[in-house]
């Protein structure tokens, strides 16, 4: 195979997202490479109020303790019905429940929505509960309906139900496509890839990997995220895969279980003995695939993996030697800006472009979406203690018990 055959072969997996999806969405917004940043569309779902002017927030202003959303209370008393946030489940990452959850509810809280007019649910990885939970909230008077898809398939039908009871919605984190959401709101996920790629490269140099055969994994092909983390970790690693620097071995189809993904690791490494390092697409994949590693031997700091979520499994695994970084995004930025979002569109209001600052397009539907995008940071041993720690998002006594206690030692994290 040629290299310029190599290096297509990443992108087979293009063709992987069901009932036809496109994989190509367009990032409009603080997107590497070509993709440029552009306004929202004036196409906005919530009418423009003259009255009162609104407070003007930007993403930067966010942090851990939403304290800048207190601007936002009186907007409180201005808007009708109920918020409902509906998240996916609690296997493909452990943030779900153990940050967006709570990281909502303080920002709501914070904005001065009272506690009555908001749910926080989880469908629990269920399409048939996702569906279920969306016509409850429109049932009992949600003028607002913020949703994690499932998939795409899941996301379009509550949008539909949601569109024609009059609610507006919004995509958290994963976009819907073909979807009739007003607004979308997530990290910028091709920067969440390029982070990936480059990490890997990095490390390949860093632990000194000799002839790096590399296999490259993905999430769920129903997740259009994991398609645009592909988009950024194929476009770092193609150059290498291009040059002959790096052999490319293959890209099997994808998933967010760690289960399906370790049986998907086991059988290519079964086939290809050379395989020395692998592309893992999150932490909790990429854990599976450490402790599989760790059973046959493999020594700290020689076979590098990837991940995203910053999780602690992940974090330890780095201080161990068998994870390169993280792709660490900040969930309280996510979390912050859609309770903002949410807050402007419950009292009628057009939110102000300093908050909403891109537009992606929805590659399916054909139809740019006003967005939201916050930037990820790649987390490694060198500034763990600057990011994640400083962010309270993992604790030192957590991070650093037992048998890691040396490796946060001469990382610099202390208790």
């Amino acid at each position: 195979m040629s290299s310029l055959a190599k290096t297509a072969g990443l992108r087979k997996r293009a063709g992987l997202t069901t009932a036809g999806l496109s994989t190509a969405l367009l990032i409009a917004a603080c997107s590497p490479g070509t993709s440029s940043t552009s306004a929202p569309t004036a196409a906005s779902p919530a009418p423009a109020i003259s009255s009162a002017r609104a407070p003007s927030l930007t993403v930067s202003d966010i942090g851990p303790t939403f304290s800048a959303l207190k601007a936002l209370a009186p907007l409180a008393p201005e808007g009708k019905g109920n918020v409902a946030v509906i998240l996916p489940d609690t296997t493909s990452s452990t943030r779900w429940l153990e940050f967006d959850a709570p990281y909502l509810k303080a920002a709501f809280a914070a904005a001065g929505l009272p506690s009555a007019n908001l749910t926080v649910q989880d469908a629990l990885g269920s399409d048939a509960t996702q569906v279920s939970m969306a016509q409850s909230a429109i049932a009992k008077g949600a003028t607002v309906l913020i949703i994690c898809p499932l998939d795409s398939g899941t996301g379009a039908h509550i949008e539909q139900l949601a569109k024609a009871a009059g609610v507006t919605v919004i995509d958290y984190d994963r976009l819907t496509l073909g979807g009739t959401r007003g607004y979308y709101v997530s990290f910028d996920n091709v920067k969440v890839g390029t982070a990936m790629g480059q990490g890997l490269v990095s490390c390949m140099s860093d632990w000194s990997v000799k002839e790096p055969n590399v296999i490259v994994m993905e999430g769920a092909p129903t997740d259009n995220n994991a398609t645009l983390f592909a988009q950024g970790y194929d476009s770092a690693l193609a150059p290498f895969f291009a040059s002959g620097t790096y052999k490319f071995v293959s890209d099997p189809p994808g998933s967010w279980d760690p289960t399906q993904a370790l049986s998907e690791f086991k059988e290519e490494s079964g086939t290809h003995k050379s395989l020395n390092a692998a592309l893992t697409p999150n932490d909790a994949n990429a854990a599976a695939i450490i402790t599989y590693l760790q059973g046959q031997g493999v020594k700290p700091r020689t076979f590098p993996t990837t991940g995203q979520d910053a999780s602690l499994a992940g974090l330890r695994n780095i201080l161990a030697g068998y994870q390169c970084g993280t792709v660490y995004k900040p969930i309280y930025l996510e979390a912050g800006a859609t309770a903002a979002l949410a807050m402007y569109l419950r009292a009628g209001r057009t939110p102000p472009p300093s908050l909403v600052n891109g537009s992606v397009t929805d590659a399916v539907a054909q139809v740019p979406v006003p967005s939201i995008l916050a930037n990820p940071e790649w987390v490694t041993t060198t500034n763990m203690n600057d990011t994640v720690i400083k962010d309270n998002f993992v604790t030192p006594k957590e991070l650093c018990a037992g048998q890691y206690a040396s490796a946060c030692t001469a990382a610099g994290i202390s208790g």
